[in-house]
């Protein structure tokens, strides 16, 4: 197995190099860079736990470090509608007729407007009427340790209170409810909706 770090080798000067910038308190990814030669931020990872070396010390300069400028790319500028027919010669139609839409335009927001209080939002809220329970006489209601393979298993209550209890009706062959509580457990979604 030749990985880069090995290839290169940890020379004594390296190694003192490596622990000179660690105590500096340099990131592993600065030691990479600092050292170059194929050296990664995980062979300098590597590298320091075999030589235990102690927690780095922090900077005590919060400025980066400075690093060779690379080079950055031009900021990208949206095409205005005059770019897309001047490539109206060579190249596909779909290309340039994406070239010709014209860009919409985003809403501005200035800060954090994402739990901003919208009144419109609020006329919008659907509220699902509540469904009628059916009524189970006290004798006919089960706790859990009562509930059989023939018995509904719906849930009625809070469970954490003493009034909880569970529907004990006879439930279907094909499901754990009684036929009530099947309807309501699985909807059937409208053949219009899909």
């Amino acid at each position: 197995m030749d990985s880069g770090a090995q290839s290169t080798g940890w020379t004594d000067e390296r190694v003192e190099t490596l622990k000179k910038l660690w105590m500096e308190g340099l990131s592993a990814s600065q030691i990479a860079g600092e050292l170059g030669q194929g050296v990664t931020r995980n062979a300098v990872i590597g590298k320091v736990h075999r030589l235990k070396l102690s927690a780095r010390a922090k900077p005590t300069n919060t400025a980066p470090r400075a690093r060779p400028a690379a080079p950055r790319p031009a900021p990208r500028r949206p095409a205005g509608p005059s770019a897309g027919i001047s490539n109206m010669g060579g190249g596909s139609a779909s290309a340039a007729a994406a070239k010709m839409r014209p860009a919409m335009a985003r809403p501005q927001s200035v800060g954090a407007t994402a739990l901003a209080h919208n009144p419109e939002m609020e006329s919008e809220l659907y509220v699902a009427p509540m469904a009628a329970e059916i009524f189970i006489p006290e004798d006919k209601r089960l706790s859990l340790l009562q509930l059989s393979e023939s018995t509904c298993k719906w849930p009625i209550g809070d469970p954490l209170s003493k009034d909880f209890y569970f529907c004990g009706q006879h439930s279907l062959e094909t499901g754990p409810y009684c036929d009530f509580h099947s309807r309501r457990a699985y909807h059937q979604v409208d053949k219009k909706r899909r």
